[in-house]
Formats: structure tokens, C-alpha cells, sequence
């Protein structure tokens, strides 16, 4: 099936994955969809819908009643099997209102509710000046709203990367006046000011630039059946899931699933995983960061 996926010319294969999706989340497809969703001719249509046929005979049936081409009970997606997870993110995206109905494939929009608490939209032109600075390779004055008790809102930074944990955009970036690397909250960059060339290599960020594998397990302190369910949920293989990560980022993902946590103090429906390397990702973010600190005081020697 994926042999003939590949094979096809992109605007026909768009095609079939429509037709696919339309089958998968309503159930039912009339040519008309495809003729009004692409703008092609209802013999296009057809022919669309007679190929799709021909690579998956087993998903659909044409009802004379309804007029339409139905599901079938043995339906198996053919060509969005491996995107399910895109369009279960585009319904959080339309309740968040990031993205409008109309600019999906769905026709009718199952119930969704989404437990946030929400977050400010991101400012459109401290996003492009920031990727600007990215792909320059700049360093920016910024105004902040720091959460760590700093008085001063200016700062000078030099981004070179984004970041994305738990809802939340951060901007990889060197501080001139820590003279390290740091995140910073993207909707915490208030205004961005001046930018020039920046004199600080982003090789110099050894926790961002190594990576190490997260061994992540069930809760030995849950019962059999409950860890068999946890390894299922997050696909472990025999109990364990290694999961690579990048070192300034491993902190994000052990907080939020509490596995900078020492086992034993959560109830292990409160901690369900617990991560085995613990101490190894630690030390190995520690001394990454503490690498870089020492390699940045060396080049500022320099300059």
C-alpha cells in the first residue's frame, strides 16, 4: 500500500488521503466533496474514487439509498493511517481557535472539550524577529518579563534554536549577560530592539547539542496489570522506553511527568513512570552546562 502512495503524483495523492479521511471520520463520501474541495471536475472526482477503489476495495461500498459511498465495517485507512495523530491535533487546534474549520477536511466536527487554562496568542513580530535573529545568526535586545526575580527587563541574547514542552515555546539562546545558554518563554519576550552580529557559536551549547536516552519504566510500586497498561500506552518495549533527548531539554520532560522525582515519595498513580538513569542525566546535564560556561569564558577572553 505505501509503495503505491509513493508512486503517486502529490495532487492525486492528496486526493485519496481525502477521500480516506472523509471515510475514516464520517463514515461517508459523496463525489460532490471531492469536486468541491478541489476544485475538479465531477469526472475527476470519479475517477478519483475509482482509483482510491482499486487500492483499497475492502473500504467502501456505494449505497443507492444515500447516495453516497459508505464505510465499510473492515475499513483500515490507506493512506492516513500514520497521520491520525495530525488531525487529532488540528481538533485542538480549532478549539483553541488556531485554526479555522474550514481550513481542515472535516465536515462535521465530533464534540471536543480541552481541559487548559490557556496561554496569550504569540506576538506574530517578536516571532519573526526572532526567527530572523535564528537564521542571521544575531544577537537581539529584548524586554522581558522574567519569572526568577530579575529587576532588569532588558536583555541581549543571541537565539539559535526553538524549543517546544508541555504548551509551552521557548527560545534557545545565548545571554550576553550570563554569559551562557538559556530558555526563554517565547510569550515572555515582551518587545525585540536592536540586533548585529552575533560573536558566540551555538557549537558552544553542549546541553542543547548532545543528547542522552531517557530509560524510562512503569512504576515498579504499581500493580502488574497497571504497568503492563503504562508500558502499552507509551509503547515500551519488554518494560522499557528509551527515549533521546536533548540535554537542556531533559528537565522540561522529567518535570513534567515527575520523574525528577525520587521514587517513592509520589503515590504511583501520581508518578506511573519513573526514570531508571535518573542521576546519569543529571550529571550529564550539569556537566554539559558547566562545559559550555567554561568554553564561553574562554572565547569572551578572546574577543
Amino acid at each position: 500500500m505505501e509503495e503505491i502512495g509513493e508512486r503517486l503524483r502529490w495532487g492525486v495523492r492528496r486526493r485519496l488521503e481525502f477521500i480516506d479521511f472523509r471515510l475514516f471520520w464520517d463514515g461517508r463520501l459523496n463525489r460532490s466533496d471531492l469536486s468541491a474541495t478541489f476544485a475538479i471536475s465531477a469526472q475527476q472526482a470519479s475517477s478519483d474514487i475509482g482509483q482510491y477503489e482499486k487500492i483499497a476495495p475492502a473500504n467502501l461500498f456505494y449505497d443507492r439509498g444515500e447516495k453516497a459511498y459508505i464505510r465499510t465495517h473492515d475499513f483500515t485507512p490507506a493512506f492516513i493511517g500514520e497521520t491520525i495523530e495530525r488531525y487529532l491535533l488540528q481538533l485542538v487546534a480549532i478549539e483553541n481557535k488556531w485554526m479555522r474549520p474550514e481550513d481542515t477536511w472535516f465536515d462535521a466536527i465530533p464534540p471536543v472539550e480541552l481541559v487548559t487554562l490557556g496561554r496569550r496568542p504569540t506576538n506574530s513580530k517578536i516571532l519573526l524577529r526572532v526567527l530572523d535573529a535564528i537564521g542571521k545568526r544575531q544577537e537581539i535586545d529584548i524586554s522581558y518579563s522574567s519569572l526568577t526575580g530579575s529587576t532588569q527587563p532588558s536583555r541581549t541574547i543571541a537565539p539559535h534554536a526553538l524549543a517546544h514542552s508541555a504548551g509551552r515555546w521557548y527560545v534557545r539562546s545565548w545571554s550576553k549577560d550570563h554569559n551562557d545558554f538559556r530558555d526563554y518563554n517565547l510569550n515572555r519576550i515582551v518587545a525585540v530592539g536592536d540586533h548585529r552580529p552575533a560573536t558566540i557559536d551555538a557549537a558552544l551549547d553542549f546541553e542543547w547539542n548532545h543528547q542522552i536516552n531517557l530509560d524510562i519504566r512503569p512504576n515498579p510500586e504499581l500493580s502488574h496489570a497497571r504497568q503492563a497498561a503504562v508500558a502499552a500506552e507509551h509503547g515500551m518495549t519488554d518494560g522499557r522506553l528509551l527515549r533521546p533527548c536533548r540535554l537542556s531539554l531533559s528537565f522540561y520532560l522529567m518535570s513534567e511527568y515527575n520523574l525528577d522525582v525520587e521514587p517513592g515519595i509520589l503515590k504511583p498513580e501520581k508518578q506511573q513512570i519513573v526514570l531508571q538513569n535518573r542521576d546519569e542525566v543529571t550529571q550529564a546535564r550539569s556537566l554539559s552546562r558547566q562545559m559550555s560556561i567554561e568554553a564561553l569564558a574562554r572565547k569572551m577572553q578572546e574577543l
